[in-house]
């Protein structure tokens, strides 16, 4: 236990260390508002979570302290296996916070406090947290009711929603190989306050986030999800941020090399949001190529992995993973052992080019991505299809469409086919991640020789799914078969 002690006094660095002790049975609106109250005392809050021997610790003490150490605000959790006030006596913390409704009765800890000269704060009674609990379902849990699975596709390429189960399964045990850029994205969710008295802005107070692996990770950590053994190459800035997407793409089962690059931080994508809204959005990055080092490095290590590989994934965030020269050697590469290749290569607020990824399996660009590609704002859209088609000699075109659907264009024995689905979910919660499903899905299926038609409609499914529940949480087999099933 003194070890605990230096070691929580080593990481507060010699701030203000703020104290917090409870049983947090289910983090509710009401430990926020504590936590809250308590991290604006001091430098380092620490909780201290009760162990099973506690008077009202109902759920298992691991699972309770596993839920304080997800709150963004805690910097220290442990588990307390002694009376608070004897642990406070060898920390002597600055400060010490209670609920409210200690103020009025007898605290054990507060002769201990005022012997080392600290602080008892009792927390702010002030209501702001009564819709935190709604934040925590929109990660969580997603809403089948939503989705709407068209029949007249079905019929018109001949397959049902049966199909589609058994070709699922053969997705398992695919040796996949994912290369682009690594992006977090970080949703901060916040309560509106009004409108600035000093200038017409909107204020705005943070009341908790959350961070999920984006970019090309999320486009790796789908195709684990659904089964597949999955090799990820990428690089990243030696920060935080880095070591949060290593630390969670281990835990998704999903063999990564990110290799570093001191030039760069970790790109990050904050989302601000308030009802549901993104207010704000907030992107540390660098944009420049990879230097011919490192290129050099993430080269050599895929050229290795191409030996056991049965698809390679091109996820292209442009933000310099995916130099053109490392592209065609890899392509090179692929074309010489005969392996398969998708690409996807996104243009949100940079310049994007899907054509540079020649010989596709299958590309999957965004309206304005494919018009980018071919400087053409005034083509109808299936003459944009069969022109990137062309250009970028890929097999099959997806075009996204957002909440319009998709657009899929591909060439057969004797000439080329165009269909649309609409879009699956009516009422979708985060639209951010539908494009990284899509693709993960839809080419899985098509890399074990399923057709682009129901590979497309297995990938508007996973993109279904994903837009109902807000930020990136790894799709996983279970969860598509449970959306075909929903009636």
């Amino acid at each position: 236990m003194n070890d605990q002690v230096e070691e929580i006094k080593k990481k507060s660095c010699g701030g203000r260390i703020v104290f917090v002790s409870g049983n947090f049975n289910v983090v509710h609106p009401g430990h926020l508002r504590l936590l809250k109250f308590a991290v604006e005392c001091g430098d380092f809050m620490v909780v201290g979570v009760t162990d099973k021997t506690s008077y009202g610790a109902k759920l298992p003490e691991e699972m309770r302290l596993e839920g304080v150490r997800a709150i963004s605000l805690v910097k220290y959790a442990f588990l307390l296996t002694e009376p608070p006030e004897q642990f406070i006596a060898r920390l002597k913390p600055e400060v010490v916070v209670k609920g409210k409704e200690y103020e009025t009765r007898d605290n054990a800890e507060q002769a201990v406090i005022e012997s080392y000269g600290g602080k008892l704060l009792f927390g702010s009674g002030e209501v702001r947290f009564s819709s935190m609990d709604l934040l925590q379902q929109e990660y969580f849990e997603s809403n089948y009711s939503a989705i709407r699975k068209p029949t007249e596709y079905l019929a018109r390429h001949g397959f049902g929603l049966y199909d589609l189960k058994r070709h699922l399964t053969k997705i398992s045990g695919l040796k996949v190989l994912v290369l682009g850029d690594l992006i977090i994205d970080e949703y901060i969710n916040c309560e509106p306050l009004g409108m600035s008295q000093e200038d017409p802005t909107i204020v705005v107070a943070p009341l908790e986030s959350k961070r999920f692996v984006g970019g090309a990770g999320i486009v790796a950590a789908h195709a684990k999800g659904l089964g597949a053994d999955v090799q990820y190459l990428t690089i990243a800035g030696p920060d935080e941020a880095g070591f949060f997407a290593k630390q969670k793409l281990d835990e998704y089962g999903v063999r990564s090399t990110i290799i570093p690059d001191d030039s760069r931080p970790t790109t990050l994508k904050q989302r601000f949001r308030a009802g549901s809204k993104t207010l704000l959005r907030v992107s540390h990055l660098r944009q420049h190529e990879a230097r011919p080092e490192i290129a050099g490095k993430i080269q050599a290590v895929a050229e290795r992995a191409l030996g056991n590989v049965d698809l390679v994934i091109f996820a292209d965030f442009n933000y310099g993973c995916l130099p053109q020269g490392l592209v065609d050697q890899m392509v090179r590469l692929c074309r010489e052992r005969g392996v398969p290749m998708v690409a996807d290569s996104q243009a949100s607020s940079q310049v994007s080019d899907v054509s540079r990824f020649q010989g596709m399996r299958l590309v999957t660009p965004t309206e304005r991505e494919a018009r980018l590609a071919l400087q053409d704002w005034n083509s109808g859209l299936v003459v944009i299809a069969e022109k990137l088609r062309q250009k970028s000699h890929a097999e099959n075109v997806i075009v996204t469409l957002g909440a319009e659907g998709v657009l899929i264009h591909a060439v057969g024995a004797v000439e080329s086919d165009t269909d649309r689905l609409p879009a699956f979910n009516t009422a979708p919660k985060d639209p951010a991640g539908a494009g990284d499903s899509f693709l993960t899905c839809a080419s899985m299926a098509l890399c074990t020789g399923v057709d682009i038609w129901q590979s497309a409609y297995l990938g508007a499914l996973a993109a279904a799914f994903q837009v109902s529940r807000v930020g990136n949480t790894p799709l996983t087999q279970a969860e598509l078969i449970a959306e075909i099933d929903y009636v």
